[in-house]
């Protein structure tokens, strides 16, 4: 079947298409668009149909592919026995790519399904799916024809499919771009922010229609007109002009308050600790991110599974909104368990034990344990023991208050340090860009020098922290924007351990460029001091050390540190030092969809004395990566090797989830 709309008359295999299939097709997508709840029905207005013309181009590859095509995010298709070619005739460089793109019969073959069948019902498909990518890239005077070895698909039977295709012919006439002679949307909310395309004189994309509908609908949400939704549409196409002139009536809606939060689906959760986390703003005025927020709420617990907020269908007395909320309760315990193996530090098992909610009421009881250096050639085994209980909604419902208790023993090359640490916090989240912490620790560590004997080291302290995070995107593989975090950690000395506070600022950044942000840039840079109290008062984990995938890649873990204390036999004792800076830049390519490249080089420098002052020395590393997409992060494999400093020697291999940094 061809596909037209020229000479506003019907042909044998072709369809006719006027202005009504634009609006249909444009409508369609606004209702579906913007749609909130119950949506009130759409008019549709035509206009007569034209004429156009464009220019020849034409392209053509192989659809199947090896089945380590999509493994590696190679472009499927180089090794069929179907041959798939596109001729598109128009001035838009790009278009044969988006027309690939949209096809179905691109995905077909791609998945190696080469049947004649499959080909045939895949062709029939792409009339239509064609049709919407070029009305989406402005064009409205098409021909479109398929032939399957020279038949037009339209004209084959399902039946009548043939055994095997060797060719598949896509022709495209695009016809001239459409523009808009009139852009008009009304009444608009202060403040609205419609697409820049969506003016006279820009392509008239049927997509910047619809984002045009749901941008004004969704700004009168925002201004608490909750049954804000479009009213009528009208799109006519000139063909003469190839011109489209549409219209969007919205209707704005009364002003609306939050009525009342139903829930459903939890059954081990207690319903009055339900609504405390979720903070549902009842009586408040309706805003969407409040919603917003109250699944980010439920969300941050890991009871639910999932979690659904629906809009009441009508109003309730007042103009107020009620709103359902229907959970779905998640396992009540999980267990995990990881293992790590290096040349250098040996093997290290850790693992974990957890109760999402505890008590009913959303509390998360947690048990780490890890087993490090186990088979160490420079350092005993370490061990660790954590428990830590965390209860939602504690103060308000952004606040989580948390108690823990965690022992730590460290058997080190030069020192063994036996740690103990008591706390009570809370962490106020009113957002997931920011974050802050705030703890009240007890600590006692005993501390076994092989030159100085026992030093033992006991605080009081108060850490707290803050944590401003706008990359995009969030966590694992962040493309641009910037993350932020301050510490610091007054503490008090008892006998013999010294009074200060302990301060700590690290900032990253992340900027990418280049086609579909291929290069990305991204930068590390951190410090912290102590101030107050003496190298030998202070508690050797509060001191600084630099080294390992943490800080300088390519130099061993913590082998920077400061030669500061004299032992009792005259010899001076390697610890953490005072001050630290560290810095990192990265490149990062990515040369395929799912496999990129990393260059990287980091810096590291320690002084003995608070405040950057006293002796120091610095060292650092370089080295390249690979790294492979998964859908919880990128695998991270790094080599490195020093470049500056005398700490360490030959090559450092790192392997864990995620980007460096």
């Amino acid at each position: 079947m061809q596909t037209s709309d020229r000479g506003g008359r019907r042909v044998a295999g072709r369809r006719h298409l006027t202005a009504a299939s634009i609006a249909a097709l444009c409508v369609a997508g606004i209702a579906a668009g913007v749609a909130t709840g119950p949506r009130v029905a759409v008019a549709q207005s035509s206009g007569p149909a034209g004429s156009g013309s464009g220019s020849a181009g034409s392209g053509s590859v192989g659809s199947a592919s090896s089945p380590f095509a999509r493994l590696f995010g190679g472009r499927p298709g180089t090794n069929s026995p179907v041959d798939l070619v596109f001729r598109v005739q128009g001035s838009d460089p790009g278009l044969e790519r988006t027309l690939r793109n949209a096809s179905v019969l691109t995905d077909t073959l791609a998945e190696g399904r080469l049947t004649g069948q499959d080909i045939l019902a895949a062709a029939r498909a792409d009339y239509a799916r064609l049709v919407a990518a070029l009305y989406d890239n402005g064009y409205y005077s098409v021909v479109i024809a398929i032939r399957l070895d020279g038949v037009e698909a339209s004209s084959i039977a399902p039946l009548d499919a043939p055994d095997r295709v060797q060719q598949v012919v896509v022709d495209v006439q695009t016809g001239p771009a459409f523009r808009y002679s009139r852009a008009q949307i009304a009444p608009l909310a202060p403040g609205t922010d419609l697409p820049t395309g969506y003016a006279v004189g820009e392509v008239a994309r049927t997509s910047t229609i619809r984002q045009a509908a749901r941008a004004g609908v969704e700004a009168w949400r925002e201004q608490s007109h909750a049954k804000a939704d479009v009213a009528a549409t009208e799109i006519v196409a000139s063909h003469p002009t190839a011109t489209i002139d549409s219209r969007i009536a919205l209707d704005p809606g009364p002003r609306v308050r939050f009525g009342k939060l139903t829930i459903s689906g939890n059954q081990r959760m207690d319903p009055r600790r339900l609504r405390n986390i979720a903070g549902f703003p009842e009586g408040e005025p309706f805003d969407p991110e409040e919603l917003d927020d109250v699944r980010r709420r439920l969300r941050r617990t890991g009871v639910f599974s999932a979690i659904t907020l629906e809009e009441a269908e009508f109003l309730g007395p007042g103009d107020t909104l009620d709103v359902t909320l229907t959970v779905v309760e998640q396992k009540l315990r999980r267990v995990g368990i990881g293992f790590e193996l290096s040349s250098q530090d040996g093997a290290a098992i850790s693992g974990y034990w957890m109760h999402r909610n505890l008590l009913g009421g959303g509390e998360r009881l947690r048990v780490d344990a890890a087993v490090r250096d186990i088979g160490s050639g420079t350092s005993g085994r370490d061990l660790l023991l954590g428990v830590r209980l965390d209860r939602p909604a504690t103060l308000n419902a952004d606040t989580t208050a948390y108690v823990e208790a965690r022992a730590e023993q460290l058997r080190e090359e030069d020192y063994d340090q036996d740690l103990g640490v008591l706390g009570i916090g809370f962490t106020y989240q009113p957002s997931e860009r920011l974050t802050g912490d705030i703890a009240l620790q007890y600590r006692r560590s005993r501390v076994d020098d092989d030159s100085d004997g026992i030093s033992d080291f006991e605080v009081l302290a108060l850490p707290i922290a803050v944590t401003w995070d706008r990359r995009e995107p969030l966590m694992t593989d962040a493309r641009r924007g910037f993350w932020l975090q301050g510490e610091l950690t007054p503490f008090t000395g008892f006998e013999d351990t010294g009074s200060g506070a302990r301060a700590v600022a690290e900032g990253r950044a992340y900027r990418s460029f280049g086609q579909t942000d291929r290069f990305t840039l991204a930068g590390r840079a951190r410090a912290g001091s102590i101030f107050g109290p003496t190298i030998e008062e202070t508690p050797r984990e509060y001191l600084f050390y630099s080294g390992g995938g943490a800080s300088v890649r390519g130099q061993p873990y913590q082998s920077l540190g400061a030669e500061a204390i004299v032992g009792s036999d005259g010899t001076t004792i390697e610890t953490g030092g005072m001050s630290v800076a560290n810095a990192t830049a990265e490149i990062r390519y990515q040369l395929r969809e799912r496999i990129g490249l990393v260059g990287f080089a980091d810096a590291g420098k320690v002084w003995t004395d608070g405040s950057f002052g006293g002796d120091s020395d610095w060292h650092a590393g370089a080295g390249v990566g690979v790294r492979y997409n998964t859908p919880i992060g990128p695998l991270r494999f790094d080599v490195a090797g020093p470049v500056g400093g005398d700490t360490g020697e030959g090559v450092q291999v790192y392997l864990g989830l995620g980007q460096a940094f």
